[in-house]
């Protein structure tokens, strides 16, 4: 049996026996000493002083027409004794039930498959009896016509509720069957504040930091293998080279060339991994983000000096904000020197650090040939490079705007690039 049913069935039965044991109790729980008997008590209290008053004042002829109209209108027998257990209408020894209502004051009692409910008089001199047949008890509590709408209404109200406690449960376990098939997409859609919110939020927060780290994984491995064929066969080829020529001078430098591009590589897949690995696990302390653009501005002077250009603060705003310094610094130092390989000699590239509304705002602007419109929604993609024929005479290996965003990213921010000729703008936002 599903939960669902297990839990509308348990609800339903709880509320009916307890509707029902309420209900019961408030109508069969009755003495003789109370100030204010139950309906059913009251009733019989009634029915039981009419009696009396018709055995003394008119004998046992009146009791008896008395006790036929009882009979008529109810449909059950009844009955008047004496404190003895002689029927006064018969003169009958029912003795057995006196005995009986003696033991059981508040509560009716079965005698040969009769439901039987005993009232005595206030002065002990009376037992008033009456036999409800087999079948016919419910109708002394209840009126199915009457009843069945709240009923109805109960039933509703327990599948509704049923359904709001398991549909949860069934949504997370549709979920851990997908993604444990392999489809990392599979989350819990759900909303709820609840504790089982709280458990869909979890396993959605788990579900994401596994499937970036095998995202991470899977394209690291795949970036590796494309990026590292050519390096490694010009690399062989220079060294079966280096083997059979005289002048092994060009080729030791082609192998020590090609020795550092691939160390360069190496270094910068493994900063995207850094990147994309788990945000939970990422430093968050104050950074000085002016300092923090100052110092990287000062380390990049010399690369701009190299290139025949030069570097121009704008503007510099004291902006504190919470995040990995480390990878803080590598996107504002990859976004500069993507500016500055693109910089035409003789110009200068413009930084300038500012606030906008609740976030602070880097920009850096270049004067060079900007991007094509079409390669700009690709521009952050790792290993893209404008140039078709890949060539590495203007930088390096397509990494640094991809590991630049992730990092931004991972900080709740975001980094754009827009062409505002002449040249290209990076703009930066991170919240502070």
């Amino acid at each position: 049996m599903s939960l669902f049913a297990k839990t509308l069935l348990w609800f339903l039965g709880t509320v009916l026996i307890t509707m029902l044991a309420f209900l019961m109790v408030a109508a069969m729980s009755f003495h003789s000493g109370e100030r204010r008997p139950p309906p059913l008590g009251l009733l019989l209290q009634v029915q039981l002083r009419e009696a009396r008053h018709a055995y003394e004042t008119g004998g046992p002829e009146a009791l008896r027409a008395t006790l036929d109209r009882f009979r008529t209108a109810t449909g059950a027998d009844v009955t008047l004794t004496d404190a003895i257990g002689r029927e006064l209408a018969t003169g009958e020894d029912r003795s057995d039930l006196v005995e009986e209502a003696r033991r059981r004051p508040r509560f009716p009692f079965l005698r040969h498959h009769h439901a039987i409910l005993a009232r005595r008089s206030m002065d002990g001199r009376y037992f008033f009896f009456v036999q409800i047949p087999p079948g016919q008890w419910s109708g002394w509590f209840l009126q199915p016509e009457i009843h069945v709408v709240p009923l109805g209404l109960l039933v509703v109200l327990c599948y509704a509720f049923a359904r709001h406690l398991t549909t949860p449960v069934r949504e997370l376990q549709q979920a851990v069957d997908r993604f444990g098939r392999g489809d990392l997409s599979g989350r819990v859609r759900s909303r709820r504040a609840d504790e089982l919110g709280q458990l869909a939020s979890a396993f959605n927060q788990m579900a994401d930091r596994i499937q970036t780290l095998l995202e991470a994984e899977r394209r690291l491995l795949l970036d590796m293998s494309h990026e590292l064929r050519s390096p490694l066969a010009r690399l062989s080829l220079a060294t079966e080279l280096a083997r059979t020529a005289e002048d092994k001078t060009p080729h030791l430098d082609r192998i020590e060339k090609e020795a550092e591009r691939l160390n360069e590589l190496l270094t910068e897949l493994l900063q995207v991994t850094r990147a994309e690995g788990d945000v939970s696990q990422m430093n968050r302390e104050p950074v000085r983000l002016d300092e923090l653009v100052a110092d990287v501005v000062e380390t990049c002077r010399l690369e701009a000096d190299a290139r025949g250009c030069g570097i121009d603060v704008v503007n510099l705003d004291g902006i504190t904000v919470r995040g990995d310094e480390e990878l803080l610094r590598r996107a504002a130092e990859n976004v500069l020197r993507n500016a500055i390989r693109f910089e035409p000699p003789g110009s200068r590239v413009e930084v300038s650090l500012g606030r906008k509304a609740s976030s602070a705002r880097l920009v850096v602007r270049d004067h060079g040939p900007g991007v094509p419109p079409e390669s700009l929604p690709r521009l952050f993609e790792p290993f893209y490079r404008v140039d078709s024929d890949r060539n590495r005479a203007t930088g390096g290996v397509g990494l640094g705007l991809a590991i630049a965003r992730r990092a931004v990213e991972l900080h709740k921010g975001k980094l754009e690039a827009r062409n505002e000729p002449p040249g290209l703008v990076m703009e930066m936002e991170l919240p502070m």
